[in-house]
């Protein structure tokens, strides 16, 4: 398993701070401009540890199938902020010529070959083309995101059956969202409706190996992926991660909103500082905050370091933003270009 020195800890830190930047800018263009971005859209606030933790360990010819909160996944793959930000808004320099809009942005020259609006879609689709991969031979896997609703879907329970029947290559990654702070390191979680409190128990009963991990801790979510994917490669078949997460207080439904603004770095340092409804949410779910001040904490960085890379951050993401406002919209009369029938 890789060793995460401090060099490659702010890189990825600085990852994660970028998906954070580019969803606050998406609830910027929904609730700033009345034109921009309607109807419903799911920003990866809170789960960032998991999309760049996991990315950390894929490899190029790898590939990676996700679900409606799908920006984080793209940016955590290497995608760029200013195409992907134009796709949401519909754009033609977007990754998807303006087609697919916010659920279904996919960027098949990063191996995201598709991310659906349907809850579970994803994961019949990853293990078809884990079939696929093990045909062609190699060691390529293929790779899903989804949340803990997909788990109450048929379709999800019959991409795991034939996953592991077939010892297909493919890691199920569950985002569960809901899970309290208490129950992150793998006991009891809320869950919706689910006759079992441990999501994992599902894909176990499969056959499949499965794990819980706190999706508030980077480097428990690298390690858990290097260690699946690693068994994944050498042919053990699938693995299911259960990765744990506390849903950020500014989602509400399908939109979210940014309480007290866009989220201010000193809040890592002094989560009290942070406006009321997200203190505590900072203080013990907040993964970028915790990041940040093990970061500090271990002398790696100093607080003005890191500081010093969000102006960057920042600087990046609203280049992003004025190139997908800058993008055209599609011609109308190139409506059924790319349309197979």
């Amino acid at each position: 398993m890789e060793d995460l020195s401090p060099a490659v800890l702010g890189d990825l830190w600085q990852r994660m701070l970028l998906i954070r930047r580019v969803e606050e800018q998406v609830i910027h263009f929904a609730t700033d401009r009345a034109d921009l971005l309607t109807g419903n859209y799911h920003v990866y606030v809170g789960q960032e540890a998991t999309g760049v933790g996991v990315c950390r360990v894929l490899h190029t010819g790898d590939l990676v199938f996700t679900t409606h909160r799908n920006h984080g996944h793209l940016v955590a793959r290497g995608a760029e902020p200013g195409r992907v930000l134009a796709e949401i808004i519909g754009r033609v320099d977007g990754y998807n010529r303006g087609r697919g809009g916010t659920f279904h942005v996919a960027a098949p020259d990063l191996g995201v070959l598709h991310t659906s609006a349907i809850v579970g879609g994803c994961v019949p689709l990853a293990a078809g083309a884990a079939l696929a991969l093990k045909r062609r031979g190699g060691s390529a896997i293929s790779l899903a995101f989804f949340g803990d609703g997909s788990l109450e879907e048929g379709a999800t329970y019959e991409g795991l059956a034939l996953a592991s029947l077939w010892k297909l290559p493919v890691l199920f990654v569950c985002e569960h969202n809901g899970a309290a702070p208490a129950a992150r390191s793998g006991g009891e979680a809320a869950t919706s409706s689910h006759p079992s409190r441990r999501l994992a128990d599902f894909p176990a009963s499969l056959g499949i190996p499965s794990r819980v991990v706190d999706g508030v801790d980077l480097r428990s979510v690298h390690a858990a992926a290097s260690e699946a994917i690693a068994s994944i490669r050498s042919g053990g078949g699938p693995v299911f991660l259960e990765v744990r997460t506390t849903g950020w207080p500014g989602n509400r439904g399908g939109a979210a909103v940014l309480p007290g603004g866009d989220f201010d770095l000193a809040w890592a340092w002094n989560p009290h500082t942070a406006p009321p409804e997200l203190q505590a949410w900072t203080a013990e779910s907040d993964p970028v905050a915790r990041l940040a001040n093990q970061l500090v904490g271990s002398g790696a960085f100093s607080r003005a370091e890191l500081e010093t890379i969000d102006g960057q951050v920042r600087e990046q993401t609203a280049a992003a933003a004025r190139f997908a406002l800058a993008s055209a919209l599609p011609a109308p009369e190139r409506a059924l270009q790319h349309v197979f029938a």
